[in-house]
């Protein structure tokens, strides 16, 4: 089984560092909460095996603290999620990806778009709530 080193040396990384606050926080332990064997998991960090699934990536970077889209992007997976919301609008989620792509935004631009999308969907959803017929008016 072709492993990954450079993920396996993050989680290791990582786990070892969560060890240092809580000594519990064992290989054994982290496994069992990940849902895969001590063995496996040991083989994982030394670059040995492969990555696990993505929804067993995500319960790493959960039990870590650390975000689950950076481990994904380490095993080079996609969150499962991400696929299905491209499935939904394969025209219009893939142009969307390929634009932003090709523009060549920082990470930084990229986030404020992402922000102004969320203020955005958040300002339309407040002006659909019905109005408080309570509520004194302007």
């Amino acid at each position: 089984m072709a492993g990954n080193r450079e993920f396996g040396l993050r989680v290791r990384s990582l786990r070892e560092a969560k060890k240092l606050d809580n000594p519990a926080f064992s290989l054994r332990k982290f496994a069992q909460d990940v849902g895969v064997s001590a063995t496996f998991m040991s083989k994982v960090e030394t670059g040995d095996f492969g990555p696990p699934s993505p929804e067993r990536i995500k319960r790493m970077a959960e039990l870590l603290g650390v975000d689950a889209d950076e481990l994904l992007a380490l095993a080079r997976k996609v969150d499962p999620e991400l696929s299905s919301i491209i499935r939904d609008q394969p025209r219009a989620m893939a142009d969307f990806l390929r634009t932003a792509s090709a523009s060549g935004l920082t990470d930084e631009e990229l986030r404020a778009i992402t922000d102004e999308i969320r203020k955005r969907k958040a300002d339309s959803q407040q002006s659909q709530e019905p109005k408080d017929p309570q509520e004194p008016r302007d």
